[in-house]
């Protein structure tokens, strides 16, 4: 993967850790097309080979804002046309996001409104800021959330609750995220990375095949019936019988000692 990117900034972190950095903090890390393109890139060649990479972290560049949604002042006097092309490029890229093989964690570092706020949705899960506000404005704006913000919502807040927050289109904080079970974590703004990274390592530590199959798995849970889901499951498990590391946990479970797990 080519690492010069214009509205992003890619990190390795160790062996297996990549922090994207949303970086574009002159607009609140504000999405125009160009970083609706980087970003389908991204996370299109992460599909395409991991490069040994277990764990993503996803945040923005500052401490003011994730990411603030689309940028209105690049919308502003788009044809109807330049629009639907635009919210294509973003719709591939929500896909590319959520269909990368690794785990990607969301590091919520500030303001995550409008398509900020659904891409914090669109990862695994997400740590943040104790400064960090969260909402869907799209409905002040003449528009609704098309960055699948009105099925991951309810999946995550409750049927009620993401009406609530998608019909008023008003401002939640970091704590009320927790709450309603929005993001798993609410840090210091100066320890959330650190605490990210940290789990991070937790993940990277374990069988890169086993959390690939595991991540597919959980994904198609809610998609399907619960006896199809199972199927799913049986048949990512069984894939996981032949494999070397399926062979070394074990040998390093009686052993007393930490696996080496290559993926293989």
């Amino acid at each position: 993967m080519r690492k010069d990117f214009e509205t992003y900034h890619l990190e390795r972190v160790e062996d297996h850790i990549l922090i994207v950095t949303m970086d574009r903090p002159e607009v609140a890390n504000a999405k125009n097309t160009k970083m609706g393109l980087e970003q389908k890139e991204i996370f299109e060649s992460l599909y395409a080979d991991t490069e040994g990479l277990r764990v993503v972290i996803l945040t923005g560049r500052g401490d003011k804002a994730f990411c603030a949604g689309g940028d209105l002042k690049e919308r502003k006097g788009m044809t109807d046309a330049e629009w639907r092309y635009q919210h294509a490029v973003f719709e591939q890229g929500v896909m590319a996001v959520r269909n990368c093989p690794v785990p990607v964690i969301a590091a919520v570092n500030g303001a995550a409104y409008g398509g900020g706020c659904e891409t914090a949705m669109n990862v695994d899960f997400a740590y943040a800021s104790d400064s960090a506000r969260f909402a869907l404005t799209e409905v002040t704006l003449g528009i609704m959330p098309g960055a699948m913000g009105t099925q991951n919502l309810p999946l995550a807040v409750g049927e009620r609750r993401a009406k609530e927050i998608i019909f008023t289109g008003k401002a939640f904080t970091a704590e009320q995220a927790y709450e309603w079970g929005l993001v798993n974590k609410v840090c210091s703004a100066e320890s959330l990375m650190e605490e990210t990274i940290e789990t991070a390592r937790a993940i990277a530590c374990n069988a890169p095949q086993s959390l690939m199959r595991a991540k597919r798995s959980i994904s198609i849970a809610n998609q399907v019936d619960r006896n199809s889901g199972y199927q799913f499951e049986l048949e990512a498990y069984n894939r996981l019988v032949v494999t070397e590391d399926r062979h070394e946990g074990v040998l390093a479970f009686n052993e007393k000692r930490k696996p080496n797990f290559t993926g293989k």
